[in-house]
């Protein structure tokens, strides 16, 4: 592609981005709104915290009873509050010229719109690099950064939005590592990833893992004669780098967790002891009921609440307190798209393989892949069955990245396939791509003008 059409192409990507966030982030209503309720899930509770940082200027322990969500009894200060930090500063600051409480909302919002704008760029990056084809690159560009419910989730006050900007960091990273082997720029890409999501969202925690393992497997080499040899020296090298920064990006982080909350770095063992202590019935550990405490299996879990449909549907697009979703036709489309890219990406591992063998780095890698797929879908369901049923899609947006790698990956081998020898022509593959990209753009255009919009706008606007 011409630099010139790249250029203009890659504005519009992001200015169409753009749009289509600041909407979301400038109308949506901030507290319950029934019975329409248009907000956003957990917005309020969330909000909280970078409120008691632009008010008092230090981070809450999670103890204060103004970060507290009244029916839980716990706080999200608990967890991992980065971006919530950033926030709250930063509303500080503005509070300086303004005391307006839309204004300060704005602000906190816009520092999530502009993590997944900064996202959508390393998107642009890694597409760059795992495929030559323009149509199927720029394809799987949209097919990330377009996702309505992932659009949804950099538009409002959570952590989640700076998790998916460290996934696509970690993911470029590791997409270089692989191609390049380390460097000094492949490994600080590889250090802000991991700071970011270890100061951010605990269920993306599977991209650290293979960040690691990727890590140590690249300084595996074969020798000529026969045989594999370790190159100890770079690996020591890189390896005291990397761990060094990012042991100064979360150190401080977890050592004050270390005091503040009695040893545990987590916070976990805190929301426990906070819940039990203020929580109501309904959702206290010590009377709540889970499926794993009824004695049903996960199986009969998914057949009695639908788990399933219900996890794709709001992966797909479910904006609000999951109460807008969008037309029938868009989750239909995103079946076929899912069920063509998941077939023709078998269909490339077959032919692949068929063609040559390939080489056990190569397996590791998507191995490694695959892991960061399956793991965050693994730790929903196992929530969902042993502490609280949350039936949300969202949970499982950390696997966005290398799924849609896959699934573009699979429609372009489609597209490659040969039929008596004869591959299908050039106009009709670019009908198919036009019809994604009409499905991947129109469908967010369509959730946020048609289906949420409206909402919105009879909710009355965020604060009144």
């Amino acid at each position: 592609m011409q630099k010139k059409s790249e250029k203009i192409i890659f504005t519009l990507y992001l200015l169409g981005f753009l749009a289509l966030a600041l909407t979301l982030a400038l109308l949506q209503p901030l507290a319950n709104t029934p019975p329409l309720y248009g907000n956003p899930p957990d917005e309020h509770a969330r909000y909280l915290i970078p409120q008691f940082i632009c008010k008092y200027g230090k981070i809450p322990t999670g103890w204060e009873e103004e970060v507290r969500i009244p029916a839980y009894g716990f706080s999200y200060a608990l967890y991992n509050v980065f971006p919530y930090i950033v926030q709250g500063y930063l509303m500080r600051f503005v509070s300086l010229f303004t005391e307006s409480e839309v204004v300060l909302l704005y602000t906190a919002r816009l520092v999530n719109v502009t993590f997944g704008l900064l996202m959508a760029v390393v998107v642009y990056l890694i597409g760059k690099r795992m495929f030559r084809d323009d149509r199927f690159r720029w394809l799987f560009c949209f097919a990330v950064t377009y996702l309505p419910e992932g659009l949804f989730l950099h538009t409002y006050v959570n952590t989640d939005s700076c998790c998916m900007l460290s996934t696509a960091m970690m993911v470029y990273a590791l997409v270089c590592v692989y191609q390049d082997g380390i460097n000094l720029r492949n490994s600080l890409w590889m250090s802000g990833g991991i700071i970011l999501c270890a100061l951010s969202y605990y269920n993306a925690y599977g991209y650290i893992v293979s960040c690691i393992l990727l890590f140590l497997l690249s300084f595996l080499q074969k020798r000529e004669n026969g045989g594999y040899s370790y190159d100890w020296k770079n690996m020591l090298k890189y390896g005291c780098l990397i761990a060094g920064v990012v042991l100064a990006g979360i150190g401080w982080w977890f050592i004050r967790s270390y005091i503040v909350l009695d040893g545990d770095l987590l916070g976990l063992a805190t929301r426990e002891k906070m819940a039990i202590q203020y929580a109501v019935e309904s959702v206290n550990p010590l009377t709540m009921q889970t499926y794993q405490s009824m004695g049903y299996t996960v199986l009969e879990m998914f057949r009695e609440r639908y788990t399933l449909s219900g996890l794709f549907h709001s992966f797909v697009a479910a904006f609000g307190s999951m109460s807008i979703y969008g037309s029938i036709w868009l989750y239909r489309a995103y079946k076929a798209f899912f069920v063509l890219g998941t077939a023709g990406s078998l269909l490339y591992v077959i032919c692949y393989k068929k063609r040559r063998k390939i080489s056990g780095r190569e397996w590791f890698f998507h191995i490694n892949m695959l892991y960061c797929i399956f793991m965050p879908a693994f730790l929903t369901i196992y929530y969902a069955y042993t502490t609280d049923y949350q039936n949300q899609g969202r949970y499982l947006l950390p696997a966005l990245l290398p799924l849609m790698y896959y699934m573009i990956k699979g429609i372009q081998k489609l597209s490659e396939l040969k039929i008596k020898g004869r591959t299908f022509p050039r106009w009709l593959v670019n009908t198919g791509v036009a019809i994604c990209f009409l499905i991947l753009v129109g469908g967010t255009i369509d959730m946020v003008y048609v289906r949420a919009l409206p909402v919105y706008l009879e909710t009355g606007l965020v604060l009144k």
